[in-house]
């Protein structure tokens, strides 16, 4: 049973959320519900031991289908037959974008969270999977599929639906909205003998759903509670900043949506079974960061700003911006953590990199990216000017070629140090499925479907993909090497915990550097990339014979304190042998 501070607590948090909408009584029904189905979980699990978060944690993300069997059902059952054979030794947690029945959106238009599309296999499969791995799932919390069962029932006035969804009339005031797409947000509908709009913020197949209703936030919390039934561990609150709408605002970032993940951080924090809450807020740095509150909302942010700041920095062979970016990130308290990526199932998001790149440098990234076959989407501004939202492209065709380095010579020595910056930065390294084996764009999806964010969704035929890595000369074999050499190596060094510190050097615009040093003070690491397509020699203060190489057999030294790098070279130098 929940103790009586616990249970004020989460009584606290859910009136902060409602007590202008709802009287006491109506919030006393509800807060007693939220501990009834915390304790009836607890009664079925018992406490396991918390989930270690340390250097050895490396995150996979793919689709439940990112590989697929011919003639075979069920997906989960041949990733896990090729994860096992190729993946297991480098990672320990695997995120699976939405396995719901889905109505478009390659799974973020859910149909029904308490379902695994058949297509994909059951939930034995993740239960099975879970055994030996963590595993991250999508709660896809902002809308729902205008196919799905609630919104069927929201039409009928039945439950589960009725006013699940959010709706306005012609007084709301949605002038200072904050768009991430360009399609017409609101849709003109005549039900209930009213004349009313429709809020749909991603698409007209996914409409938000009103959290004013605590009905809707009582059902995420069952779905939570079902998936940490079912073996998941980790939670990606997908589109959160989006949540909460009040008439006259942004509509994004509001407090009742700070609020609401307190909540459900709470609520996890009361199950048995420890979970980890994501925020995936594709947004201005200032803003993101803030999903960490007071060390009790996020566990983990998305590190929205690095991917931008690193594609820029190899594309133009300068790395002040990135230096710049990096001496001023706060490091996350013990327990919080970054996620560090490159690559997402979408693309390249461009809001993160306001404030650290002007216009004329975005407006030049973006010419670069094109020429590298990159796509782009677009949000309104103010229902009026559009702007690019996120670059939609593989990563490793976004390095493709680089301004001096235009034959693209060096891309793979860019792709595999770009990917060593991640994993040496301070936090838990998240790598795209695709990213692994240098997948390319997949323009022949893209043409067929004519949605951008297909050209980074690949799906690989396991037979392909398998005979691809026996053969040493394909691209495919040589990028899953060097990306799994470099999982290989990190996961012994202490200084690469998730809250080990971070110190950023000043080595000039054409090196990259950091200093890691382990909780204990025992080991420090020296990351240091050469960002440009020439040779560079680095002189440091240190006496370089009391460091090893880790990523080589030994250090390219000219004399006792010089380092030659070459183009696009990344060194790990430690004070402790790997």
């Amino acid at each position: 049973m929940l103790s009586s501070k616990t249970k004020k607590n989460i009584k606290l948090k859910f009136k902060e959320i409602y007590n202008k909408i709802y009287n006491y009584n109506d919030i006393e029904i509800y807060s007693n519900e939220i501990i009834d189905l915390i304790n009836k979980s607890n009664k079925i699990k018992k406490r396991k031991n918390n989930i270690k978060i340390d250097e050895k944690t490396a995150l996979i993300i793919c689709y439940a289908d990112s590989v697929l069997e011919t003639n075979k059902p069920h997906t989960l059952k041949a990733f896990k037959s090729f994860y096992n054979k190729y993946l297991k030794n480098y990672f320990n947690t695997v995120h699976f974008l939405p396995f719901y029945p889905s109505s478009s959106d390659s799974g973020f238009a859910v149909k029904d969270h308490y379902k695994i599309d058949k297509r994909y296999g059951s939930w034995s499969d993740i239960n099975d999977f879970s055994k030996k791995n963590l595993i991250m799932a999508d709660v896809v919390i902002n809308h729902a599929s205008s196919r799905g069962l609630w919104f069927k029932n929201y039409l009928k006035m039945k439950s589960p639906g009725k006013n699940y969804f959010f709706t306005i009339n012609s007084r709301f005031n949605a002038s200072k909205v904050v768009r991430p797409r360009e399609h017409p947000l609101l849709k003109k509908i005549n039900i209930f003998n009213k004349n009313e709009f429709l809020w749909r913020t991603f698409s007209p197949d996914q409409i938000d759903l009103n959290f004013k209703n605590p009905k809707v936030l009582m059902r995420f919390i069952k779905i939570i509670i079902n998936l940490i039934n079912h073996g998941v561990s980790i939670f990606r609150l997908d589109a959160i900043a989006y949540l909460w709408k009040q008439d006259g605002t942004k509509c994004i970032n509001l407090k009742q949506t700070h609020m609401i993940i307190k909540l459900i951080r709470a609520v996890c924090n009361s199950i048995n079974k420890q979970a980890i809450i994501v925020t995936e807020t594709n947004l201005p740095e200032k803003e993101n960061i803030s999903y960490f509150g007071n060390h009790d909302e996020a566990n983990w942010i998305y590190n929205f700003s690095l991917p931008p700041l690193l594609v820029y920095s190899f594309l133009f062979e300068n790395s002040n911006k990135l230096n710049n970016w990096s001496k001023k990130l706060p490091l996350a308290k013990k327990g919080n953590s970054y996620l560090n990526f490159l690559a997402s199932h979408d693309g390249i998001g461009m809001r993160p990199a306001e404030g650290f790149l002007d216009k004329i440098e975005i407006n030049n990234l973006l010419r670069r990216l094109k020429k590298n076959g990159s796509e782009f989407s677009y949000r309104k501004v103010q229902n009026k000017r559009k702007l690019v939202y996120e670059a939609n492209t593989t990563i490793i065709d976004a390095l493709k070629k680089s301004n001096e380095d235009r034959e693209g010579k060096y891309f793979i020595e860019r792709f595999v140090s770009a990917h060593a910056i991640i994993m040496a930065f301070d936090g838990v390294p998240g790598i795209y499925f695709n990213s692994i084996f240098g997948t390319s764009n997949d323009v022949n999806k893209y043409i067929i479907s004519n949605n951008k964010r297909d050209l980074n969704r690949y799906r690989w035929n396991k037979l392909r993909l398998e005979k691809s890595l026996k053969n040493k000369k394909t691209k495919h074999k040589i990028v899953y090497d060097k990306i799994t050499s470099l999982l290989k190596t990190r996961i012994n060094q202490k200084a690469f915990n998730p809250n080990a510190k971070r110190m950023t050097l000043n080595l000039g615009s054409k090196f990259f550097g950091i200093k890691r040093i382990c909780l204990n003070k025992k080991q420090v690491i020296y990351s240091i990339t050469n960002i440009t397509s020439k040779n560079q020699k680095l002189k440091i203060k240190s006496d370089l014979a009391k460091f090893n190489s880790l990523l080589t057999k030994k250090i390219n030294l000219i004399d006792k304190r010089t380092l030659l790098f070459r183009p696009f070279e990344t060194m790990w130098l430690s004070n402790k042998k790997n």
